[in-house]
């Protein structure tokens, strides 16, 4: 395949997620999947309907530690249960509880993941009728039972009560997109016309919904890149298209925008481009001493000697050699919410996936 055309693919979360946790020995998640997928067509012209917008961004609050820009995870920040707010003004929310590419992009701009400016403009320009007058927030939940259960049906009555024709739902991290789908699912089966933006391609088509807006950005990015008011507006423009245009279910738009990189000076590598899994030199010594037998990092009768798993996917695995641990065992009780550890560190129960690692191979192009 030629190079161009590889890092063209979208990248494959759903693979490494179970790729880094199967090499744990966690059995592999089981993202939602459906084979039906209900159908809403917007009922009024785009230019008479009220959009409501959904997210998964939390509100700010300072007793919450570090949430802001560039700020490592932050579990204490995320939010339980569906939440509305009003949609004037300039909402500070933030997205430090979640697992969004923090290697390529900042959050630092809200307008690149909560287009609420750029769809208060579209109504001032006649492009739809009006704003719903409040925003709503979807708690990122791994059980799908949850979602489909509480939050969903909730999230459905809060739009209902608002009056809205339709919803815009934005996502963020790979749960957070699986958690929006079983969303715009809800609200499709219950009449209410939806489209959904995001960059985790595989999950949203994976679980299957009516329209979705695909963005090649790192995730954090679903609304355009940050800085970039054309970028936000065109993107927004775009979703808006795919909802009065769509005819059917599962139906995807690739937004044609690229990415630039925000950092000045940052050096742009293949690996961090995400077309292979990173590898530092010295791994690469280490890997040919142990194939060789030869050099530091050969197998040593006092330690563990290498192994390469093949996960059922189809993805190969190292194990790293080093002295033989005995993993601690399991806590008697899953932790109080599903982040409850930083998504960087290893999981101490069998919770399923986080996202983070997976989060680590984006790219701006």
């Amino acid at each position: 395949m030629d190079a161009s055309a590889e890092l063209d693919e979208p990248i494959p979360y759903m693979a490494r997620t179970r790729a880094y946790y199967g090499a744990l020995g966690y059995p592999p998640y089981r993202w939602a999947h459906s084979g039906d997928v209900p159908f809403a067509s917007l009922g009024k012209a785009l230019g008479e309907s009220c959009i409501a917008l959904v997210t998964t961004a939390a509100p700010y609050r300072p007793d919450k530690g570090d949430q802001g820009p560039g700020a490592p995870y932050n579990g204490a920040a995320k939010f339980f249960s569906v939440y509305s707010a009003s949609a004037d003004g300039s909402p500070d929310l933030r997205i430090a509880h979640i697992a969004y590419d923090r290697d390529h992009t900042r959050a630092d701009d809200p307008g690149s993941y909560f287009p609420l400016a750029a769809l208060k403009a579209a109504a001032a320009a006649g492009r739809i009728g009006r704003v719903a007058a409040r925003f709503h927030g979807l708690p990122t939940n791994r059980s799908q039972r949850t979602t489909i259960a509480v939050d969903a049906p909730e999230l459905l009555a809060r739009i209902r009560a608002d009056g809205a024709d339709a919803a815009i739902l934005v996502a963020n991290c790979p749960v957070c997109h699986q958690s929006l789908a079983l969303a715009a699912r809800a609200l499709e089966a219950a009449g209410i016309a939806t489209v959904l933006m995001g960059c985790a391609k595989d999950v949203v088509e994976h679980c299957g919904v009516p329209r979705f807006l695909f963005s090649d950005f790192p995730l954090g990015n679903a609304a355009g890149r940050p800085h970039d008011p054309a970028s936000q507006e065109a993107t927004l423009h775009l979703a808006l298209a795919l909802l009065e245009s769509a005819v059917a279910a599962r139906t995807t738009v690739q937004s044609p925008s690229s990415g630039a990189p925000i950092r000045p000076g940052r050096r742009i590598t293949r690996a961090s481009l995400g077309s292979r899994p990173r590898r530092s030199r010295a791994a690469a010594r280490s890997s040919r001493a142990r194939s060789t037998g030869r050099g530091p990092g050969a197998a040593r009768p006092d330690r563990q000697p290498p192994d390469d798993r093949l996960h059922p996917d189809g993805t190969v695995v190292p194990v790293r050699s080093g002295p033989v641990r005995q993993r601690p065992p399991p806590m008697p009780s899953r932790p109080s919410h599903p982040f409850a550890k930083s998504p960087i560190t290893v999981p101490r129960t069998r919770t399923g996936p986080s996202d983070a690692r997976a989060t680590r191979r984006c790219r701006w192009r």
